[in-house]
């Protein structure tokens, strides 16, 4: 993985650390006043929560539901950006991002910038006709309550500051009014390491160890003045789950070229189909119909020029029902990412320099983005998914008419996957099986 941390210069770092795992809503309580609140220390001797905790003194805005569309393009236009930057230099290998975690992730962190940082963040985002953090208010409120038998999301959103530096309440109130967030206190500069321990914890916690260490060692030191996490989690059953006495071995050809026996389900029902110039698509509901997996079937040798052009509404525009016989790997894979890199290129670099202004969220010292280190993880199999990414698809085979043939799909090469909500649209997992033993 490429080295999140941009070369060191003599001013104190903010480092953006976004996880997409398994996660419960965890929200930290403390006060504000008019000017700014000075994050408290204690008299304990840890980096956790120990330190203190700094919450403003606002409740939680009611969502708008009209803005969750227009939140989901933004998420999902960034995210296929995203996704075709790291398509494009890992051509061989799986992968699995949440666009909706890093996209909520780096709202949050634009709160507190402003000038030519704020503008280059929200260009990137797709966000410069909305109003940033109510659409994304909207949005995580909406995918909250897609709860419901069978089918579980969590979104939660932490934030740990510096002990003793001063916090713009402004910065806090919108952690509070739009994300229902607030911030631990700690002490990067005496222990750095401890508090990369405890922040660590509180992820592993809340990914059922499915992501015990989200920030790597040496990542954290005594410069590390702000760390935020977001985390989703998704645990989905199928509508129509695969009948697991029908999978069977069944050859992959990789993304390097190798053949290979996989596990494979079959099924074969009515499904939501669609097709293009190159690719065939399928859409596997979950039960309650409010959440589906998109799976797209590139043509042999047509992957590349695919992820370069397709967009999920390629698809979703032209979803028609079809009996379809489906043959689908199992697969478990995860990617972990620094994504500075790739974030500067798409548009937001000043927030990587000595020229980034995050004086929203202090005025005490200078503040820049150090990392942004993403992870996500996806198993997909018979019953359903679980993980801090996307899952598979299918259902039992239902009637037809004895004269109507079935599409066959069968995915023995490298797909693409897209997770989402089929309310707002927003994409909430997306990536590639290039290889599905992992």
């Amino acid at each position: 993985m490429t080295d999140p941390r941009p070369a060191p210069f003599d001013r104190r770092r903010f480092l953006a650390v976004l996880a997409a795992a398994p996660a419960l809503a965890a929200l930290l309580q403390a006060c504000s006043d008019d000017l700014g609140v000075r994050a408290r220390s204690s008299d304990g001797p840890g980096a956790s929560g120990e330190t203190g905790e700094l919450r403003s003194s606002l409740s939680r805005d009611p969502a708008d539901a009209t803005l969750g569309p227009a939140a989901a393009d933004a998420v999902n236009a960034f995210g296929l950006d995203l996704y075709r930057l790291l398509a494009a230099d890992r051509p061989d290998d799986n992968l699995v991002l949440s666009p909706a975690s890093i996209a909520l992730a780096l709202a949050m962190a634009a709160a507190g910038a402003a000038g030519t940082t704020l503008d280059e963040m929200t260009s990137t985002l797709h966000a410069d006709d909305l109003d940033l953090h109510r659409a994304m208010n909207a949005l995580s409120s909406a995918l909250d309550a897609r709860n419901a038998a069978g089918v579980q999301v969590s979104i939660a959103n932490a934030t740990w500051l510096q002990a003793g530096m001063t916090v713009g309440s402004a910065f806090l109130d919108t952690l509070a009014g739009q994300y229902g967030s607030g911030a631990a206190t700690v002490d990067f500069r005496r222990e750095a390491e401890q508090a990369r321990v405890d922040i660590n914890a509180w992820v592993a916690e809340r990914t059922n160890d499915r992501i015990p260490d989200l920030i790597p060692p040496d990542t954290l030191d005594e410069a590390t003045r702000f760390v935020l996490v977001n985390a989703v989690y998704l645990l989905a059953d199928w509508a129509e789950p695969f009948d697991p006495l029908l999978t069977r071995d069944a050859p992959f050809t990789t993304a390097s070229g190798d053949t290979v026996d996989v596990p494979t389900m079959v099924n074969e029902t009515t499904l939501p189909y669609a097709t293009g110039d190159g690719w065939q698509a399928i859409e596997l509901p979950y039960r309650g119909d409010e959440l589906a997996m998109l799976l797209f079937l590139p043509e042999p040798d047509f992957l590349p020029l695919f992820e370069e052009i397709f967009l999920v509404t390629d698809a979703t525009t032209y979803l028609e029902p079809a009996l379809v016989r489906v043959f689908l790997p199992r697969w478990d894979t995860a990617s972990s990412f620094g994504l500075a890199d790739q974030l500067g290129a798409l548009g937001m670099p000043t927030a990587f320099t000595a020229d980034a202004d995050f004086t929203g969220i202090t005025t005490d010292e200078p503040l820049y983005v150090g990392a942004v280190i993403h992870q996500a993880n996806i198993t997909v199999g018979e019953e359903g998914t679980e993980a801090a990414a996307a899952t598979a698809v299918a259902g039992e085979a239902g009637a037809a008419p004895p004269v109507q043939e079935p599409i066959v799909l069968q995915f023995d090469r490298p797909f693409v996957f897209a997770l989402r909500d089929r309310l707002t649209g927003a994409v909430l997992f997306l990536g590639r099986v290039a290889d599905p033993r992992g």
